[in-house]
This record gives C-alpha cells, structure tokens and sequence, in this order.
C-alpha cells in the first residue's frame, strides 16, 4: 500500500497527534526509540505476525520492541522511506500501566535477594533469577523442548561418570589455561550463545563480552542476539577473542555477507548451527506468552504461519531448513575461519564432519530444546572418542560439548574424555539478569576456583594430564542407572504446568 506524498508528514518533527492518527492495519506508524515509523506494508511480513505490532499502531513501541530486536533491525529490514523521523517525545500521551500483583511482588523480591556473595554455586544464580525475572523472560531462558527430558538429562548424564583420582601427585601450582581452536584462554570454557540477552538485562549480551574479557574465556556472538553484532564487537577489548555462531539464512548473500563481516571484525571461528532446521516446541515458554490482549483487529491476513511461540519462532523464520552436507564446502570456500559444527549428536557425523573437512564440532543438542529424549552432549563424547582413537582421527578435529554444565566436574569430566572444552549458555544468562555483570563476573571465578581445587583433588596440575583413565563411564552405559537425586537442580527447576493448573491459577 504506497500513500501518496500528501498523506506522508512534512520534514520536521512529529508530534505525538501525528502518529496516533494512524492506528490501523490500513495506516500503522509505530515509534521506537523516539523515531516514527510506517510499518503498514510490513505488516503481513512480520515474523511475529502483524497482531503484536497492531497492539502499538499509533503508540510508542519501544519497550516491546528493544528486547527482541537487535537496534540495527529497523535499518536493515525497513526502506528508508518508510522512515519518518524524529518524535516529540514530551507529545506522546504516556500509557498509565497499572502493575499487577505479580509484578508487585516480583519487586518485593527484587528488593529483599540475597547478597551476591551469598551465591556460591552456579545453581545459585540460577534459584534467584527465577524469583527475580520476569515470568516471560525467565520462561524464554529456562524453558526446554517438550516434556523437558533432555534439558534435565544433560545436567544429571554428568552424575553417572565417577572419577578415578590420583593420589601422591605434585599439585602445588595448578595450570587450568588451555588453547581453543589456537587461542590461549584462562580456562576450558567458552561462554555460548544464547539469545535475546536483553530479556535479563537492560544492556544485553555486552555485559557476558565485558565478563568474558576480564577473565580472559572466548565468547561465541549468537545470531539472534539482542544487541546488534556490531555492538558486541565494539563491546571487546585488545586481542579479546570472539566467535560467531550462525543460523543460515535461506538467501545465502545474506549468510555470505554476515560470515565476511564477521571476518573482518575479528572473529575467529563460524558455528554453524546444524541442529535446528525447524525450532522444537518450548511449552513453558508458550504458555507464558498465550495471552489473547492487546489488538483487538482480526487476523484476516490468511497465512498459515505458526505464532504460538512468541519471539523464539518469529526471530528465527529466516532459518534454512534446506541446509545440508553438500553446503559445507560453500561455507569453507567463503571464509578462512575455522568452521565448526554446533549441534552433532551421532559419531557417524563426527566422522563425515572430518570428512568433509570441518575444524570442528560441538556435541550438542540444543540445551534440550530441540529434540526431547536427544542423548546429552557428554555422552555422544563419551561415544566419540574411543571411535577417533581407534581411526587415529582424535587430532583431526577439535570436539566441544555443550549443555548442562554447572560445575568444574562437569568440565573436568568433559577434558578427561577428550573435549577440548564446554560451552556453558545459561547460567551466565541467569547470573546477568539476576546481578549484572558482577554476577557474570563471580560465576566465572566460581568455577575458576573450583577448577582448581578439583584439579587438585582428583591428581592433575594440567588439563594437558586430563586423561580418560582419570574417570569411570560405566554408568554412561544404560539410561536405566539410577542417578544421584541433584537437589540443587530441583530446587532450581520450574516445572511445567498442564492448562488446567493454569486455569486454576487465575481463579
């Protein structure tokens, strides 16, 4: 629909009158961050369907809009004639929200948490940004797919390996820096990429880069992160290593473009994300967004497409379901960073991924929120290696794993069994949206320090002396072994509820 010139406002600035004339499907303007503009003809396009965006025709749209979206989207995805410019702000009605008695409480809890020392585990971290989130961003992060088995499974798969520790060894100094993919960091983890960081925190994901700096681990940037790439870019200090992790685009101009940026800013490594040709179903997360408010104007639109799950499925819509091994060769042609696979889940495919010349993979599924009943990270690895051993391929490729890691165990586990490390998402999500960077900071020391004591403890001064015969995977064997009741993980864990106790709630 192109209006014509008389219709469109006068150079200048709008005045909050102006916008709010048009608050229709026929004429929607919106305003973020100050600027007007007309979203009308993007209305069948959008990805999170036009209902949303019809919620805030005429209004200021900002604070629904910052967290999900990266500030650059508008530029990128708007023509610039639909642009309108700048607003007086001072002559937008402000909407009076009456805070509800959830969000009454939640306040109370924010002002009465524990002091930040008072964490002393990454389980921690994890029980106060439940209490202190909001119930839809907290319902983002923590959710899994389904009935939630194999969230659950990647942390308790840890508790069926035990460790054969070593005694009378020299452990006075304690080395716990290693090399990933040829860059020295301070300890065997990286932090991974997680999305829509600003639903924690108001500054985003360059609050996990300004951790990941001072304690000298490498930060993998995620596609659909809620500060721009860029942004996280400028965010690093010095020689500060960052990674990119890469959902492909169906339209691979764009997937070349961003791999290329991404070079030329300094990453020094491509994830590509293999597990995720179509995003698997995060019911707590659903449920916490069905709310049937807002714009009161009919989908006419007739698409079929599935809005259910909020922004986890609208920011992801561009994903290429297509993509397969034949792609891989493209990928190594366009770029000179090491590619690596995130998301393998079988030893065949660690196998082809040597074979068609990957640097590396990451044994992962998706932090339980793709596939349910998907095996864990730790024990595809503990499948894997024996495999690349027996070929002589154990240094043909570097293996990662990632998911339910919550303790320097879990990543001493990892190393003994042949990872070159661990990619923990969460619990600096949960860290950072409960204290900040502060919070992100002591996560990291805490497993810095028990590192150190358990590489003590079990008869090791260096990852490099992390060998198999220093763990016991017989467990890992049958899923029929019982597991140690973790009641820290419980404590933390918010179940899912059934529609029924979701009635009964409200009454």
């Amino acid at each position: 629909m192109n209006r014509s010139k008389e219709e469109r406002p006068d150079v200048g600035t709008l005045t909050g009158e102006d916008v709010a004339k048009h608050n229709s499907r026929e004429s929607c303007w919106v305003i973020v961050h100050g600027k007007a503009y007309d979203v009308t003809d993007f209305l069948p396009e959008h990805p999170g369907g036009p209902k949303i965006i019809l919620k805030y025709a005429g209004k200021d749209a900002t604070e629904e809009y910052e967290p999900i979206h990266p500030p650059d989207t508008l530029d990128k995805y708007l023509p610039k004639e639909k642009h309108l410019g700048p607003v007086n702000m001072e002559t937008v009605e402000k909407e009076v929200k009456e805070e509800s008695p959830e969000e009454k409480e939640r306040q109370e809890r924010i002002k009465n948490m524990p002091p930040l020392e008072a964490c002393y585990n990454l389980m921690d971290f994890e029980s106060v940004a439940r209490s202190v989130m909001k119930k839809t961003a907290w319902a983002y992060y923590s959710s899994g797919a389904d009935d939630e088995i194999t969230m659950r499974e990647n942390h308790s798969a840890f508790h069926k390996i035990w460790f054969r520790p070593k005694i009378l060894v020299d452990v006075e100094n304690v080395d716990i820096s290693t090399t990933m993919l040829g860059t020295k960091c301070d300890i065997p983890f990286y932090v991974t990429a997680t999305a829509l960081g600003k639903l924690g925190h108001p500054e985003g994901e360059v609050v996990l880069t300004r951790g990941a700096k001072k304690h000298n681990v490498i930060q993998m940037i995620p596609t659909l992160a809620s500060c721009s790439f860029d942004e996280i870019c400028d965010a690093k200090e010095g020689d500060q290593c960052q990674w990119l992790q890469l959902y492909v685009n169906k339209d691979r101009n764009i997937t070349k473009k961003i791999v290329q940026h991404a070079e030329s800013r300094g990453c020094k490594g491509l994830f590509i994300t293999v597990d995720a040709p179509q995003l698997g179903r995060r019911e707590k997360d659903m449920r916490s967004k069905f709310d049937d408010t807002g714009s009161n104007v009919q989908n006419t639109s007739g698409d079929n497409v599935d809005r259910s799950q909020g922004a986890a499925r609208a920011i992801s819509s561009f994903i290429d379901p297509s993509l397969n091994w034949k792609d891989i060769p493209w990928f190594l042609s366009i770029t000179k960073m090491p590619i690596i696979l995130k998301g393998v889940q079988r030893v065949e495919d660690v196998l082809k991924a040597i074979e068609v010349g990957a640097h590396g993979v990451v044994l992962s599924n998706h932090g339980g929120r793709q596939l349910d009943t998907a095996p864990s990270g730790i024990e595809v690895l503990a499948e894997v290696m024996p495999v690349l051993r027996e070929r002589g391929l154990q240094d043909k490729i570097e293996i990662f794993v990632d998911g339910g890691v919550r303790r320097a165990t879990d990543i001493i586990k990892a190393l003994c069994l042949g990872a070159k490390g661990v990619g923990i998402g969460r619990p600096f999500l949960f860290a950072m949206s409960s204290y900040g960077l502060p919070g992100v900071d002591r996560a990291m020391q805490l497993l810095k320090d028990e590192m150190v004591m358990n590489m003590r403890l079990i008869g090791a001064s260096k990852v490099e002396e992390l060998t198999p015969d220093l763990v016991d995977t017989r467990g890992l064997a049958t899923h029929t072994v019982p597991v140690p009741k973790d009641t820290l993980g419980l404590r933390s864990y918010d179940p899912l509820i059934t529609a029924h106790q979701m009635i009964k709630s409200k009454l």
